[in-house]
């Protein structure tokens, strides 16, 4: 059984696991990262070919320093890696007026600056055919909102986490961890091997309930489910394509919020759509229902049909992921309350992976240096939990 020593061990490789292996590798710490299935895998929430990325945040202008430098590590890793990472294609968020899909963006875009316009149904109808939206309702337009790609994002991340001198173990997994006496470092043991480092960060992911149980945040795990219909329609797929087509986020008069991409596939890969942070089950990685009934299918085809009357036309295919979120549905990222040598980051709520290169340097920053320059405040785990105790 193998025993080696680490200036850092990761413990999970996915979206942010990976990024922080390349922080950290990139800083010159010698580096082991453990993942529990293989690179860049569709068993959590870093899969699904897109995820949107916008800097007018509507969950709060807190986050938008953030999404600055995010975008700009996004670039670097592209370049570095000769990955296609993110497509600036353009977003809408509709809703009406004074819904937090709009209001919000609005907020964040006066707050920080962003360049944006704010749209009639008209103007929407007319610059973007493919949308319809209800008389009522506006559209935030922010240019520089897109798409990011996760599977690419994770791979460019290993590769890098590689080049720069990181370890990474895959089929792995971590059976248990424990901080030696003193905060000396920790332990971490698996099937394969017994590892001692002088720090350790959790990004477990959808693991989250039970890795990070000592934390005492209430982490919940849903099943989440993605579609991708091919439009109907004589112009088929073409009206969808990212040079014509933007992300959107669209707020329903209930609340309810779906949200989707431009055909960036090719004519059979349809454009995707979904719900946005609507729990369809509690679940955990283990207990997830992979298949999609149906019922959902045509639940989603319907309320997208409201907005978008050409796109449910045949369902190509679904996927499901897991969305783990905390109780006010910010993120937890900090050095852990109870462990000298642990630092932390889960409850990304569905919205966190546009975050990914900028959250890898933010938990180098901490594992290494004890602190970060990144505004964090808002995801101490001690705002969930209360006091530590003495």
């Amino acid at each position: 059984m193998a025993s080696t020593s680490y200036d850092a061990i990761v413990l999970g490789v996915g979206g942010m696991g990976s990024a922080a292996v390349h922080r950290l590798a990139a800083r010159g710490a010698r580096v082991l990262g453990l993942e529990q299935f293989g690179p860049a895998h569709a068993r959590g929430s870093s899969h699904g070919g897109s995820r949107i990325i916008r800097q007018s945040y509507f969950e709060g202008s807190a986050y938008v320093p953030l999404l600055l430098r995010s975008y700009e590590l996004f670039a670097e890793l592209a370049e570095e890696s000769g990955r296609e990472l993110l497509l600036s294609c353009g977003g809408l968020m509709i809703g009406a007026p004074d819904s937090q899909t709009v209001a919000g963006s609005l907020a964040a875009a006066r707050d920080w600056d962003l360049p944006h316009e704010l749209l009639d149904a008209r103007e929407v109808r007319a610059r973007f055919p493919t949308l319809t939206p209800a008389a009522g309702e506006v559209a935030f337009w922010e240019e520089r909102a897109g798409l990011v790609r996760p599977e690419e994002t994770v791979r460019a991340g290993i590769e890098a986490a590689t080049a720069a001198g990181a370890e990474l173990r895959f089929d792995e997994p971590v059976t248990s961890w424990e901080e030696l006496p003193g905060g000396a470092g920790v332990r971490v043991r698996t099937p394969l091997g017994r590892y001692t480092a002088d720090q350790l960060v959790l990004c477990p992911g959808a693991w989250a309930p039970g890795q990070l149980a000592s934390l005492g945040v209430p982490f919940a795990v849903e099943r989440q489910v993605m579609y991708w219909f091919e439009p109907s329609g004589p112009a088929g797929v073409t009206p969808f394509l990212p040079d014509r087509h933007p992300i959107y986020i669209w707020e329903e008069s209930d609340g309810t919020q779906l949200y989707g991409f431009p055909a960036i596939d090719g004519p059979e890969g349809g454009a995707k759509v979904a719900f946005y942070r609507m729990g369809e089950g509690a679940c955990t990685p283990e207990t997830i229902d992979r298949v999609v009934r149906p019922d959902e299918a045509a639940a989603m085809a319907e309320h997208a049909g409201r907005l978008l009357p050409t796109l449910p036309g045949r369902l190509l295919h679904a996927a499901t992921c897991m969305y783990t979120s905390t109780s006010d549905d910010h993120f937890v990222i900090a050095r852990h309350p109870g462990y000298q040598s642990v630092t932390v980051a889960g409850g990304f709520s569905g919205h966190g992976f546009k975050f990914v290169p900028v959250v890898g340097e933010i938990l180098a920053e901490l594992a290494l240096d004890g602190a970060t320059r990144h505004p964090i405040d808002l995801f101490d785990p001690a705002r969930l939990t209360g006091p530590a105790p003495s």
